[in-house]
């Protein structure tokens, strides 16, 4: 599975300043006023200049065009610090499991030495409770403070990271701090109450492999919300770990339901899979959720092993060679089924 860490786009995309004659896909991503930076689709904006900040560029980070996965970059002007200001959106939404990936990726980016000195709810746009504050310092050998914030507004996240040199951390801070007031939300009513996630260990599940049941007659449909609590209003337990050639993933489900939706997070953004209970019938229906995709696989008669999801992740089951159809979403919402395609790497 190839998937897009987006702790990693600050050094990819480099720090060249916009010029004038931007491209027609980020037009359509982002609108710039004289004082404003909008989010077009989701009715997101931040000012251009912000905490010592300013504006460099703004473009699409994948799925170029479709305006479901945008960012924009900030400076300090002398270059030390920088900040990227994501909006992007997942099918599977949740800004506390986004800040629990991020928090991950940077603890095994930036060392042991790194410390996690702050990671608790924030407000946004005068309402508390709707972001998740996190800082950390002795980044990179004690070389570098890091710092994000996490929202989720109606269908999308957002995502803030400040970096900066460790003597530099007040700035840091204040550009992080300046970000998430200064952040508008034109459609309050979308942002969600968000905590950071806790877990428990889940009691002993059936470690028996999973089979495929026969596929149904007639067209897949739209996948639905996976049916399990998310923004940290409830308890999630670890029901295992999945170990793979790129990595060790948490396999997650709610505190409590041994009937209830299991999730492996794969990338902090988004990028995961859902086991969810099927309706009708009985069973767990595969689904792999993305920015602005879904995949839709088969129904297996119970949750797939560890080895099972590992081989699904790595491409190598061959129960899973080939979705049942893709769901491609468009920045307003609108799906689009597709016929599923052979491989998934």
């Amino acid at each position: 599975m190839t998937a897009r860490a987006l702790l990693l786009l600050p050094i990819a995309l480099g720090l060249a300043t916009p010029t004038l004659a931007q491209t027609a896909q980020d037009m359509e991503a982002w609108t710039p006023t004289a004082t404003a930076l909008r989010a077009n689709a989701a009715g997101i904006s931040l000012p251009q200049t912000v905490g010592g900040l300013s504006l460099t560029k703004s473009g699409e980070a994948s799925n170029g065009g479709r305006a479901v996965d945008n960012y924009a970059q900030y400076l300090s002007q002398d270059g030390a610090v920088q900040a990227t200001f994501y909006v992007y959106m997942p099918t599977y939404a949740d800004a506390s499991l986004a800040a629990y990936m991020t928090d991950k990726a940077i603890m095994e980016r930036f060392g042991d030495k790194t410390r996690r000195t702050a990671y608790q709810s924030a407000p946004v746009d005068g309402l508390p409770q709707r972001a998740i504050r996190a800082v950390y310092d002795d980044a990179a050998d004690g070389a570098l403070t890091t710092a994000a914030g996490f929202v989720h507004a109606g269908r999308w996240i957002v995502k803030i990271r400040v970096t900066g040199p460790t003597d530099r951390r007040k700035d840091v801070l204040a550009g992080l701090d300046a970000m998430l007031a200064s952040l508008q939300v034109e459609d309050k009513a979308s942002l969600h109450m968000t905590a950071p996630a806790h877990f428990a260990a889940c009691p002993a599940s059936d470690a028996g492999e999973a089979r495929l049941t026969p596929a149904q007659d007639g067209a897949p449909a739209l996948p639905h919300d996976v049916r399990i609590p998310r923004d940290g209003k409830d308890r999630l337990c670890l029901r295992g770990a999945v170990e793979t050639a790129d990595g060790r993933y948490d396999i997650l489900q709610q505190t409590g339901r041994r009937d209830g939706a299991i999730i492996v997070p794969v990338d902090d953004s988004g990028t995961l899979l859902a086991f969810d209970p099927a309706t009708p019938g009985k069973g767990y229906q595969l689904s792999i959720h993305m920015v602005g995709q879904t995949d839709l696989y088969g129904t297996y008669d119970k949750v797939p092993s560890p080895r099972q999801i590992a081989a699904i992740l790595d491409g190598k089951d061959p129960q899973t060679a080939q979705a049942q159809a893709i769901v491609a979403y468009a920045a307003t919402g609108e799906a689009t089924m597709q016929p599923g395609r052979a491989g998934r790497r």
